[in-house]
Formats: structure tokens, C-alpha cells, sequence
């Protein structure tokens, strides 16, 4: 059975970009703070959420999150990626794990912006590639990733802070 995941920024064409690679291996929901047509939100994988930025937007993902029965968040913002590192044990007690870098490595950790379509990305929990089963790296990396071309670094991909 396929296991649910939510994408955040999930109007932009980054977000879409991703669920295509994803669509085989789970069902996608698209979440974003951002105007969502009426269109899309009632077809029901698309919902809307607050700014990541918001004090209160860990809480009202994780209901959202609760409701829709989501396994795994990709949280594709800047602001939301350090926003759910902090509460991600929050999400784990439930079962939800939040597809993003470890907090205690946030500060150290590459992202690059929209990376062009040529350059492969994996989803990745712990080092693991979601899509293949491979270990990538150790643990401390979750995310969408980018390897250098040696293998030995990884960068997050995530959208870019202005459309």
C-alpha cells in the first residue's frame, strides 16, 4: 500500500516537479500558505496552511497531517524546514517524519535553490533513498537531496525565497 506524503510550497512548479517522481511510490497531497485556486482545493490534495513563519504552523500541519493520515512531510520552504527541525519529534511521536536536516545540522548544511531538472534528486529519511531502498549517506541526512558529483557532500534542494 502506498504511504502518504504532504509537500509544502505544493503550487509551485518545483513542488510538482517532485510529486511526478514521487507519484509511483505514494499518494501526494500538496500543502501551501500560498493562493490555492478553489479548483485545486477541492479535488482534496491540495490544502491550505499557514506561513512558516506562523507560531503556530508545526501545530496546525500536524493536524493536517493527523487528518489526512500522512506518513512523511517535505517541507520545501526555508522557513518551514527550520520551523519543523525544531518540532520534529513532535510529528515522530505520532508516526510523521519530516523529511528535513537534523536541527543541530542546519547551520552547516547546503541548499540550493531549485535545482535544474537535469540534476537527480533523491528523497531521503536518515541516509536512506525512499525510491530505491539505497543508503546514501549517514543518518543525519533527510530531505530532498543532491549529491556532489564524488558522492561525499549533499545539498537540500529547496524553492527558491522569491517567485
Amino acid at each position: 500500500m502506498k504511504k502518504n506524503i504532504l509537500l509544502t510550497f505544493g503550487t509551485r512548479a518545483f513542488a510538482q516537479r517532485i510529486a511526478k517522481m514521487l507519484t509511483a511510490e505514494f499518494n501526494v497531497f500538496f500543502a501551501s500558505a500560498e493562493e490555492i485556486p478553489t479548483v485545486l482545493l477541492a479535488a482534496g490534495n491540495y490544502l491550505k496552511i499557514p506561513a512558516g513563519l506562523l507560531p503556530t504552523y508545526a501545530h496546525e500541519l500536524l493536524k493536517i497531517a493527523l487528518d489526512k493520515k500522512i506518513d512523511y512531510i517535505l517541507p520545501l520552504g526555508m522557513h518551514e524546514i527550520r520551523t519543523l527541525a525544531d518540532a520534529s519529534i513532535l510529528f515522530e511521536e505520532y508516526g510523521i517524519q519530516v523529511l528535513s536536516p537534523h536541527r543541530d545540522t542546519l547551520e552547516d548544511q547546503v541548499f540550493l535553490e531549485e535545482p535544474m531538472r537535469e540534476i537527480p534528486t533523491s528523497l531521503v529519511s536518515q541516509g536512506r533513498d525512499l525510491l530505491t531502498g539505497q543508503q546514501l549517506t549517514d543518518a543525519t541526512i533527510s530531505g530532498l537531496v543532491i549529491a556532489s558529483d564524488e558522492g561525499a557532500a549533499y545539498a537540500v534542494a529547496v524553492v527558491a525565497t522569491t517567485k
